[in-house]
């Protein structure tokens, strides 16, 4: 009997890992340009009032936001964009562990967490404004009325979902109960605190620029209004990709904190798939 035996050259992982990346990198570069592209034939074929052209919303771009603008409008908002973010997510992990691992807590509280999910966190602004005033505080506190409960209630429901042979392991370990939570249930939940945070970034995104539709005078959102009643037309949509790049960028930090905080939830997957 003769066994005949082929070779199968098998690229290695870091050859698969940079083809893998020059690929993403070829995606979110090529199709902006494509669109920038298409965007430029169509404006020369149809000019339009309302729509400028990729070099005049460049000009108005550079012109608009690059200088005083910047310190004036920009950093307020992400200052109070940011500070939204990071007490949404310190909050709703911390509320969300605690509600989570106490049934009879979580029972108190379920209708009334169901009914303020409910609500719209913009019709909260005229009720804020009038405890608060047209302050900062005001901003922010919009954002986490709004971009808190993903984070909590995904913390809810992965501390509920912890497994129960890891926890009696661990409480047979001699662990304590703050060490269970550090070491066990945070980490199992971990996968489902990270999808909230997803969907809370752009939700805070959202909301910081509706808390500055009003009561105010700086900010993203009252230059974008400002332009659009005076009919500055480029302008008005510089301000709107500037919004667009700064998704973009909480996207990016939020993929790379992501990679690193869950980064044996993807090893598993990987062997899984493997």
């Amino acid at each position: 009997m003769t066994l005949y035996t082929s070779t199968v050259k098998v690229p290695n992982k870091p050859s698969r890992v940079w083809a893998k990346v020059g690929e993403n990198v070829a995606y979110a570069i090529g199709l902006p340009i494509l669109l920038v592209i298409a965007w430029g034939i169509w404006m020369t074929i149809a000019p339009a009032q309302f729509f400028p052209t990729p070099v005049e919303l460049a000009e108005a771009f550079v012109e608009t936001w690059i200088g005083p603008a910047f310190v004036t409008d920009v950093l307020p908002s992400l200052g109070r964009l940011t500070l939204g973010i990071v007490l949404s997510i310190v909050i709703g992990i911390v509320a969300g562990a605690l509600i989570g691992l106490n049934r009879w807590l979580r029972e108190l509280l379920e209708p009334m967490l169901e009914f303020f999910r409910a609500v719209p966190p913009p019709v909260l602004i005229p009720i804020a404004v009038a405890l608060m005033g047209a302050t900062d505080a005001m901003k922010v506190a919009v954002i986490v009325a709004g971009s808190i409960w993903p984070i909590l209630l995904n913390t809810i429901d992965g501390v509920r979902s912890t497994d129960s042979v890891m926890t009696e392991t661990g409480r047979s370990f001699g662990l304590t109960r703050a060490e269970r939570i550090r070491f066990l249930v945070l980490p199992a939940a971990s996968p489902r605190i990270m999808t909230g945070v997803r969907q809370a970034l752009s939700i805070a995104l959202i909301l910081m620029v509706i808390s500055e539709l009003a009561y105010t005078s700086s900010g993203l959102g009252n230059k974008i209004v400002l332009f659009q009643r005076n009919y500055l037309i480029a302008e008005m949509w510089s301000g709107i990709l500037l919004l667009g790049l700064i998704g973009v960028l909480l996207a990016t930090i939020f993929g790379f904190v992501e990679r690193r905080v869950l980064r044996w939830y993807h090893g598993i997957k990987e062997v899984e798939r493997a």
